[in-house]
């Protein structure tokens, strides 16, 4: 008999269950002698019925007869200690989500203990506490569905009037704590995706809805963060900052896709309240103004986390209302998101003669605009516009503060620093890319493809329509000829009334042309080019760059996140290097090579034109039978060291590369094709009229100089003969790139008279103007791109 008293239960048993429920319905109070023993039965008890209800149905059977959560909520009420709680908390939560069983779920639902729990007043200064708080809510939430969320809520009639598990779990929705406010994203998901329509009809209602205001106001607030963030990245240039920046830009990304998951939720009140909040809190406010108004400004958001944002958003919140209203905006003036701001709107000052602060603006001739290109829509104006070549600036007349958004992004492009062009071609890309954009908004726009305008224009003249007819075969636009349609005029209407964005006496409609000022002036500073320090390099820059943009161009979609408009772009980490430099030079001949390369590209590509793998640049010719390197007796490949030359038109000289060990030479200048150089030859002892080469520079950049004291001294620059930064490493700092800088060279040639002097300065001065006509000759095709 002892034996058969003290034999152990099994563990998993019904009577291990039903001793476990005895022992806790014995417990009057919970303190540090008991609870342990609490503890312990509670955990042992969400074992059990997890098994159970994979194996034995009567475990829940005697949970539900003997009202064990009713125990639960008895055990919480006498507790005075927090680690019942915590315990109490996961042991509902493992049931919750453990349990398959459907009537389970119902029974744990019913009887008001779970909404009792949820609204229990709990110690969430116990930082553990509210992480099991808010993992026991999101066990709740993963069991929803049209039948046990009835369950949870209050109604009277057809009206929900209570649900605590949603009001709870958006009190936590901008805790300092991400996972849980995670959490809280999770559970509010869950609700929203359960589709009922009530339920809907609470969550969008007053205060309730007050949730999504005050969701885009916190997504504000990251906003303004991360703009500090890159402003004061210049200041701080460090890994640490821009690690900072990009954790910031994680959060805000996730932000909106939690927009766009409670959009698919398919709830189209939800959905116009987070376009509103929006619309509203920030792309009105802050975004545009941060687009127009000078950095020196006191704007919370910087122009370039603007232009981030505005991709950001149209790429990850698809919803056709905000996209098309966005579009629309970007016709309206700088004055509409401005009109109370005495800043400066993008560096010039509003009145009737609009100017840059520091120089008048230049009046250029007009050339009008070929199918396909850009055109600008500015009001009541029938003649059309000038442009300065720095920027894009109405006619006098017209004050600056009337330019549209539009033309605002087009400046950057033409006229803006890398970030700002890059931002700005960013978003004028995602709104091409943006399917939930009206095609009569590109059209509006003057960006729709012109695969798509033919498309429309062909369709109005199959169907009778005489202006759609005429437009196809016309050299003009339809973008251009067309009055602005209804989907246009509605959102335009739309922005008056509901979000109180009036137009005044300036809206944008009637045809200003935009001519090719910026293609223009940087093709003739490519031509300035041919004549510069890196003339031998022009062309494998321009052909480097031809295949990278090609790429760009051609791709389906831009081939880096947003977020890459943020990140400093690749710079040399190279300290003291004077503004003079062949170094400095070289990086300019590169930057603007790729501005031309692109404007060029993006010529062909307006005109509908297919672009070419290569650019269209004359074939190398062979060396001319009357020329210094055949007379040297060299190849198209040129000299090296070690080379062996003919003494024809070299000259004697002398060159000290160390104090005090000057050395004896003849020098000589040669080009071969696109190439040059000016070569130091030591004369072959046993080879009359022979030398072999032992130093070769490049001849471009060497700015030849007799010395103004000493008429036989011949001072030269010799330049590196590459650009380390066209083959820069892809690791290190993002934005950072750590090469060894190489500094110019300066030789000093002693020749035996005044004479010599000057024909060998002659000699360099007659082979740079070949090498430069070479290079102008081979490059004549590309630079004369018929507009």
């Amino acid at each position: 008999m002892w034996f058969s008293f003290w034999r152990s239960r099994d563990r998993f048993s019904l009577d291990e269950l039903r001793y476990l429920t005895n022992q806790l319905q014995k417990v009057q109070i919970v303190n540090d002698v008991n609870k342990d023993f609490v503890i312990e039965a509670l955990r042992s008890i969400a074992e059990l019925l997890t098994y159970g209800d994979q194996h034995d149905s009567s475990f829940f059977e005697f949970f539900m007869e003997k009202q064990v959560m009713g125990e639960f909520i008895r055990i919480l009420k006498i507790s005075k200690t927090v680690t019942v709680s915590l315990q109490l908390l996961q042991t509902i939560s493992i049931l919750i989500q453990n349990l398959r069983r459907e009537h389970a779920i119902y029974y744990m639902f019913s009887n008001e203990h779970v909404n009792y729990l949820i609204t229990y007043s709990f110690d969430f200064r116990n930082e553990e506490l509210l992480s099991y708080y808010i993992s026991f809510l999101r066990a709740i939430s993963g069991k929803l569905n049209k039948n046990t969320i009835s369950l949870l809520l209050k109604t009277q009639g057809e009206e929900v009037v209570s649900f605590p598990l949603y009001v709870e779990a958006i009190r936590f929705a901008f805790h300092e704590e991400s996972m849980v406010r995670t959490a809280v994203r999770a559970i509010t998901l869950n609700v929203y995706h359960v589709g009922d329509e009530f339920v809907n009809k609470f969550i969008a209602s007053a205060p309730h809805s007050d949730y999504f205001s005050n969701l885009v106001s916190f997504f504000r607030d990251q906003c303004i963060n991360l703009s500090k963030l890159f402003s004061e990245r210049p200041k701080n240039p460090c890994s640490e900052s821009v690690s900072a920046m990009l954790a910031k830009v994680d959060e805000i990304e996730d932000n909106l896709y939690y927009f766009s998951d409670v959009i698919s939720a398919g709830i189209p009140v939800v959905g116009s309240l987070i376009t509103d909040n929006i619309l509203q809190l920030l792309i009105l406010p802050l975004l545009f103004p941060a687009l127009q108004i000078d950095a020196d400004s006191n704007l919370k958001i910087g122009a370039v986390t603007s232009l981030y944002l505005l991709c950001c958003i149209l790429r990850i919140v698809k919803i056709k209302d905000l996209a098309n209203t966005i579009a629309a905006a970007l016709l309206y003036p700088l004055e509409t998101f401005a009109a109370n701001s005495e800043v400066k709107i993008n560096g010039y000052v509003s009145g009737n003669n609009c100017a840059n602060e520091s120089e008048e603006p230049l009046v250029d001739s007009v050339t009008p605009v070929n199918a396909g290109q850009l055109c600008v829509d500015i009001p009541n104006k029938a003649t059309s516009s000038q442009v300065h070549p720095g920027g894009i600036i109405a006619e006098r007349d017209f004050s600056c503060s009337h330019l549209s958004l539009r033309e605002t992004l087009l400046s950057y492009v033409t006229d803006g620093d890398d970030a700002r062009a890059l931002g700005s071609l960013s978003v004028l890309a995602t709104l091409l890319q943006t399917k939930e954009l009206d095609e009569s908004m590109l059209d509006g726009l003057g960006i729709l493809p012109q695969r798509k305008q033919h498309k429309k224009l062909l369709l109005q003249a199959l169907v009778g329509e005489g202006s759609g007819e005429e437009q196809l075969f016309s050299f003009e636009s339809g973008s251009a000829r067309d009055s602005i349609s209804s989907e246009l005029d509605g959102y335009l209407k739309k922005l008056k009334e509901q979000y109180g964005v009036s137009i005044g006496g300036a809206a944008a409609s009637p045809r200003i042309r935009r001519n090719q000022d910026s293609y223009r002036n940087c093709r003739s500073a490519l031509v300035q080019e041919t004549k510069g320090i890196w003339v031998d390099l022009l062309i494998t820059v321009l052909c480097d760059q031809w295949k990278k943009c090609k790429r760009a161009i051609e791709a389906s979609s831009p081939r880096k996140e947003p977020k890459c408009i943020l990140l400093p772009f690749q710079k040399l980490n190279s300290e003291d290097i004077p503004a003079e430099s062949s170094f400095t030079a070289g990086e300019r001949m590169s930057e603007l090579v790729k501005v031309f390369v692109l404007l060029h590209q993006l010529q062909i590509f307006s005109l509908g034109r297919t672009l070419p793998e290569q650019p269209p640049i004359q074939p190398q010719i062979d060396i001319p039978e009357i020329s210094r390197a055949r007379a040297a007796g060299l190849d198209v490949s040129g000299p090296k060291p070690g080379t062996e030359v003919k003494f024809v038109h070299a000259l004697p000289c002398r060159i000290a590369f160390e104090r005090g060990k000057e050395r004896h030479f003849h020098f000589l200048a040669v080009s071969v094709g696109t190439l040059g150089w000016v070569l130091l030859a030591e004369e072959l002892p046993l080879k009359q009229n022979y030398g072999i080469v032992r130093v070769a520079a490049p001849l471009a950049g060497t700015n030849p100089r007799i010395d103004d004291k000493h008429a036989r001294w011949l001072h030269l620059r010799i330049r590196p003969s590459t650009l380390p930064f066209l083959d820069a490493p892809k690791s290190g700092t993002p934005g950072e790139t750590r090469i060894k800088s190489l500094v110019d060279g300066r030789w000093t040639l002693a020749f035996r008279d005044d004479k010599s002097c000057k024909t060998a300065l002659s000699m360099i001065l007659e082979e740079i103007n070949l090498q430069n006509m070479e290079v102008e000759r081979r490059l004549k095709p590309v630079l004369d791109l018929e507009l």
